[in-house]
């Protein structure tokens, strides 16, 4: 989930001992961690559920929109939060850090409270896109003011710590945002727009750090844009470059699967009472125990949770094992497990095995997400590093936008269990149109089974194995092997182009 934000650090400073290092950190590198951590525990605690909240009966105090529509909204939002960042550096470094991310917390928070009180599509969608839009502009602005924390040789554990604060923040956001959604849907919004407001607080604990001075006339704000805007998109054209990006954004098309399409697939069709009685039992939990033995559920985030803890405790073990190996090699061997994970995860009704595939897909995801900086490096020109460095987001961007409209047609049309249910009632018990649409849809089941006589639990069985929903994630697992095939065979072009085989 969070291993996307890594970043390329140096050789860690050997004349101090880590301690030292920590120590000697000044005021604003601690605000500005602390102000990720604040963003990012928001940030996720909403995503973790948004996908679950889309699509939620309206009787559930969810928006029922359709799959078609989540996807719509995500695909809009991929491009704005991935390619924003191209430009919104330039104006953090001219403008200020601190301004840049005081204005980032406002769009945010309008953001929140807009999905937290619009319930027609036209104005969730535009909570949405401010909240993209928010994320986009926070990012350079803290971490300029991290870069201009005079780090000296300290840089590789100034970011260390700073890439931490992301992957912490991910891991709580989800577990909180599951406890509040248990009072209501706008207690997850609400209470994140609190949190995030939070850190208008720690802006005033520190001064703004010095930035480059900016020599010459400076020009307008328009004509800085369109000047950012054409070196973006003239230097993206260059072919190694421009290959390498369409070839990984396979990889995220399929990564985003896991956030965007996975949750729904569990709420409707993966059975954790097992797991959770298991648990209970393993634990010393009695509560915990009866529960799972009733039939209650884990919620659908604490399971895509598993990600995000994998990625706290194993990043550091992981990245050593592989730090030895080429970024491509990596990259590579990272697509395949996370094709492995995620096509496992969505193959079974068994909490257990998806939990599991969920832990794999995290294990690949760390062989491969921080790789794409360090090869972009390798593969950049001196001059423009920094153009590089600012195209890590285009793969998330193609991949996020285009497996957005994608996967939702295709679980709206193949795996959505209301849809399906639906269906059963036109064609297998003869219901007219409008007596179907007069169901409630948190009733829809309920109705079905009544009319079936037998359970919620058995109808849903017998949906799964009439249509197999499952059949998609072969869909996306096939595009994530593409993915993984196709840089196979251009890392076989390029290692003999002159470039240095550091790649």
């Amino acid at each position: 989930m969070v291993t996307n934000e890594q970043s390329v650090a140096g050789p860690a400073a050997e004349q101090q001992g880590f301690l030292h290092q920590v120590k000697s950190f000044g005021r604003p590198f601690w605000a500005a961690n602390v102000m990720e951590l604040i963003e990012r525990w928001a940030y996720y605690g909403v995503r973790a559920v948004l996908s679950l909240y889309i699509v939620d009966a309206v009787a559930n105090g969810g928006l029922e929109f359709t799959h078609v529509q989540k996807g719509s909204i995500y695909a809009a939002w991929a491009m704005v939060q991935s390619l924003l960042p191209l430009f919104t550096g330039g104006y953090a470094d001219r403008y200020g850090y601190k301004g840049t991310v005081a204005f980032s917390i406002l769009i945010k928070i309008v953001g929140y409270l807009l999905m937290a009180t619009q319930h027609s599509y036209g104005g969730f969608f535009l909570g949405c896109m401010l909240l993209a839009t928010g994320t986009a502009v926070f990012k350079p602005g803290v971490q300029g003011i991290i870069a201009n924390a005079n780090l000296g040789n300290k840089a590789s554990v100034a970011w260390g710590i700073f890439y931490a604060m992301v992957n912490v923040g991910g891991f709580i956001g989800p577990w909180a945002a599951g406890y509040l959604r248990m009072m209501s849907w706008a207690h997850v919004f609400y209470a994140n727009a609190a949190l995030v407001a939070l850190n208008f607080i720690i802006l005033l604990m520190f001064k703004e750090p010095e930035r480059p001075a900016f020599e010459g006339k400076r020009p307008s704000p328009v004509t800085e844009f369109v000047g950012i805007l054409f070196s973006s998109v003239k230097n993206v054209f260059e072919p190694r470059l421009a290959a390498f990006l369409v070839l990984f954004s396979g990889y995220w098309l399929m990564f985003n699967q896991l956030f965007d399409l996975l949750p729904n697939f569990i709420d409707d069709w993966v059975d954790t009472s097992g797991t959770l009685a298991w648990l209970g039992k393993t634990l010393g939990n009695p509560t915990m125990l009866q529960n799972g033995l009733a039939g209650g559920q884990i919620q659908p985030e604490w399971m895509i949770n598993i990600d995000a803890g994998a990625i706290v405790f194993l990043m550091v073990p992981i990245a050593a094992l592989f730090s030895r190996m080429k970024p491509i090699h990596s990259i590579i061997l990272g697509i395949l497990v996370s094709t492995i994970g995620i096509v496992l995860s969505g193959s079974t009704m068994v909490g257990a095995y998806c939990m599991l595939g969920i832990f794999i897909f995290a294990i690949g995801e760390m062989m491969a997400s921080p790789k794409k900086l360090e090869y972009l490096a390798a593969i950049a020109p001196k001059d423009k590093m920094g153009l590089y460095m600012g195209y890590a987001n285009v793969p998330n961007a193609i991949g996020w936008g285009i497996g957005s409209s994608l996967g939702g047609h295709m679980y709206q049309t193949y795996a959505d269990k209301t849809t399906l249910a639906k269906a059963y009632m036109a064609d297998k018990l003869h219901m007219t149109p409008e007596a179907i649409a007069a169901i409630p849809k948190n009733q829809v089941m309920e109705t079905l089974a009544a009319q079936l006589g037998q359970t919620p639990r058995q109808v849903t069985e017998m949906l799964f194995a009439m249509h197999h929903p499952e059949h998609i994630w072969l869909v996306f697992g096939a595009i994530g092997i593409a993915s993984m095939v196709g840089l196979i065979a251009y890392n076989a072009v390029v290692t003999r182009l002159p470039k240095p085989a550091t790649v």
